[in-house]
């Protein structure tokens, strides 16, 4: 059967995540205690302790999300649950954990390249005053034109029917305050950091641009898709690029999906993070798509 893989973005992270992992598998146990090494800081006690307003800052919940999902991917396959893996795609942070189990690079590679990603969104959060909203309903053209009127952009084309906006946090409050009457169901701000994927986080993007020129990247070994697309990426160099561009640019989960789905005939995603959130786009995507969320050592097929 034909598989593909599916990983979690930021937002998705919760106090407690990937302790049952630690606990019962030495694959994942290994991973969490290199992380530490990596970093040079404990994201082991923060992902299964807490406190949460720690582990939802951008610059400790994209590490979290990274060795979480990751993990899983690894204990799957250890499992013989990967053997016809075919694909993987990601939601923003959750793309560069699909490059990780694609071989472009190693765990620890990944896992600096996100740390880095993490602490410079953080900065770029700290300096602006950002915002988004979600926008639920309507057409994709009624949301393009309501972001070009308030001179905002698409941080997230997340599925039919759900649209996330960013950008500066005042311009964000009168898009939402003016979008009655446009074909929406419903327009709300989000509880976030800043506005993510959008113009404020081109400090971020430059510097990263800078990070990640020292590192090696290989081939994917399996189809990998980039949300700046939407479409399938296999040159590193190109792959490279995406990431960087990704950081201010729309992520393109919804064509991201589907193309994994389509293209490479897969009969199942495994969904590799807390909260289901894939699942849950998946379906609203196409009711066809097969997605198996796993999270915690429980729901790991045996």
């Amino acid at each position: 059967m034909a598989t593909g893989l599916l990983f979690s973005g930021q937002g998705a992270q919760h106090v407690g995540m990937g302790r049952s992992l630690y606990e019962n598998s030495e694959v994942a146990r290994a991973l969490y205690d290199e992380a530490n090494e990596v970093l040079g800081w404990d994201l082991k006690t923060l992902c299964f302790d807490g406190p949460d307003e720690a582990l939802t800052e951008t610059r400790a919940c994209q590490p979290a999300l990274y060795v979480h999902g990751y993990a899983l991917f690894r204990i799957l396959q250890t499992n013989g649950k990967l053997d016809n893996l075919v694909s993987a795609c990601g939601l923003s942070l959750g793309e560069l954990t699909a490059l990780a189990a694609a071989g472009v690079y190693d765990f620890a590679t990944g896992l600096r390249l996100v740390a880095e990603r993490g602490r410079l969104m953080q900065i770029a959060c700290d300096r602006t005053q950002g915002g988004m909203a979600s926008v639920i309903g309507g057409q994709p053209e009624a949301v393009e034109a309501l972001c070009e009127e308030f001179t905002i952009q698409i941080a997230n084309y997340n599925c039919p029917g759900q649209i996330v906006i960013s950008g500066e946090e005042e311009r964000v409050l009168d898009a939402v305050a003016n979008s009655r009457d446009r074909g929406f169901k419903l327009v709300k701000p989000l509880k976030v950091a800043g506005a993510y994927h959008s113009r404020l986080m081109e400090s971020a993007r430059e510097a990263f641009s800078e990070y990640i020129r020292g590192f090696e990247f290989s081939k994917p070994e399996i189809a990998v898709y980039t949300n700046v697309t939407g479409q399938g990426v296999s040159d590193p160099e190109a792959i490279r690029d995406a990431l960087v561009n990704q950081v201010v640019s729309s992520v393109r989960f919804e064509d991201c999906l589907r193309n994994a789905a389509i293209e490479n005939t897969v009969e199942n995603f495994f969904e590799c993070g807390p909260g289901k959130i894939l699942t849950g786009l998946a379906r609203r995507t196409d009711k066809a798509i097969s997605v198996t969320p796993v999270s915690e050592f429980d729901e790991i097929p045996s």
